[in-house]
C-alpha cells in the first residue's frame, strides 16, 4: 500500500477528531480509512491512537509520527502548488530559436512584449538559419520557414510571407542585369534562380539567374550591403515594409510563398510560459503579415 496515502488518511483523522469525521472529508467509507488506520499501525509495529467511544487521543510515538506526517503533507501541498502557479501565470526559462529574419523583425519584439506583461518569465532567444536540434539544444520553442520531418514534435502553421528581389530605389531605376552583384544568404544554395509569377493573370512569368554571387551569413549583412547600393538580393516582404529603404525590382510578380511553422517537444500539456510565448509571437506574425500582405 502506498505510504505516502497511509499518512496523509492518518494525518486527517487525527485532524478531523475521529475516523467518521475523516471518512466524510475524504469521501471514503469508514471501514476503508479504519483499515487504513490499522494497517499503517501494523507495519510500523506500534500504536498511533488511542480510541474510545466518546473521544482519541495521539500515543508518544503517534504525536511524533503525525508531526512528519504534517511535514510531508506540506512538501506534497508545496509541490503541488508550485507546478499549478507555472500553469496559472507564465513564468520560468523558455528557449525560442527563429531564423535571423523572423527573429529580428518579429519574435524578438514579441518576446519583449510578453516579458513585459509576464515579469516572472525568464526567455532565452536563439537565432540561427540553421535547423537546431529542439532535444539536444534544450529548446523549447522553434519557429521555422516550412514544415519539419521529426514526427515526434508538434508543430501547425502559423503565417507566411514572400521574398521579395528588392534593391535601392536608385538602383531599380537605373536598371539591373543578371550581372549585377546579388547577394546570396547561405540558405540559398549554389544554383540559385528565381521564378516570379505575375499578380495579373495576362502578365508573362519572369526567370531570373544571378552570375555574379556574393554569400552572406546573415539578413542583416545582406540588408546592409543591398542598402549601400549597386546590389540585389532577397528580402522578406514585412521587412521590405518595415525598413521603407529598399523597392521591389519586380513589384507586379511575386515568388512563392514562405510558410511559417510553430514547433514544440510537447504533448497535450504545454507549459503556460511556452504556450504564452507562442500566443505572443503568433499575434505579432498576424499583425505585421497582414499589413504585408502576406
Amino acid at each position: 500500500m502506498n505510504r505516502s496515502r497511509q499518512m496523509s488518511i492518518f494525518t486527517h483523522i487525527v485532524e478531523q477528531g475521529s475516523i467518521s469525521a475523516a471518512a466524510d472529508h475524504l469521501e471514503l467509507s469508514k471501514s476503508v480509512v479504519s483499515q487504513h488506520l490499522k494497517t499503517l499501525e501494523s507495519e510500523l509495529g506500534a500504536t498511533l491512537l488511542i480510541r474510545t467511544t466518546r473521544r482519541q487521543h495521539l500515543t508518544d510515538v503517534g504525536q511524533l509520527f503525525y508531526q512528519r506526517c504534517r511535514e510531508m503533507n506540506e512538501v506534497i501541498d508545496s509541490a503541488w502548488d508550485l507546478v499549478r502557479s507555472y500553469q496559472v501565470e507564465p513564468q520560468g526559462r523558455v528557449t525560442i530559436t527563429a531564423p535571423d529574419a523572423l527573429m529580428n523583425a518579429l519574435v524578438a519584439p514579441a518576446i519583449a512584449a510578453a516579458m513585459s506583461r509576464y515579469p516572472k518569465l525568464r526567455a532565452e532567444l536563439i537565432s540561427s538559419d540553421e535547423q537546431l536540434s529542439l532535444s539536444a539544444d534544450t529548446i523549447d520553442l522553434a519557429i521555422r520557414v516550412g514544415s519539419s520531418a521529426a514526427s515526434t514534435l508538434k508543430q501547425r502553421r502559423i503565417g507566411s510571407f514572400r521574398d521579395q528581389l528588392c534593391a535601392t530605389p536608385a538602383l531599380a531605376a537605373a536598371g539591373i542585369s543578371e550581372n549585377t552583384l546579388y547577394i546570396a544568404n547561405r540558405w540559398q544554395g549554389d544554383n540559385i534562380e528565381h521564378h516570379l509569377q505575375p499578380q495579373e493573370q495576362n502578365a508573362a512569368a519572369i526567370n531570373f539567374k544571378p552570375r555574379n554571387l556574393c554569400r552572406v551569413n546573415s539578413l542583416n549583412t545582406a540588408v546592409a550591403m543591398i542598402s549601400s547600393g549597386g546590389s540585389i538580393g532577397l528580402v522578406p516582404d514585412f521587412l521590405v515594409r518595415q525598413l521603407n529603404t529598399l523597392v521591389p525590382l519586380f513589384p507586379d510578380h511575386q515568388l512563392i510563398e514562405n510558410p511559417v511553422y510553430a514547433l514544440h517537444p510537447y504533448n497535450n500539456q504545454v507549459p503556460r510560459s511556452v504556450a504564452a510565448c507562442l500566443a505572443a509571437i503568433e499575434d505579432s506574425l498576424e499583425d505585421t503579415f497582414s499589413r504585408s500582405g502576406g
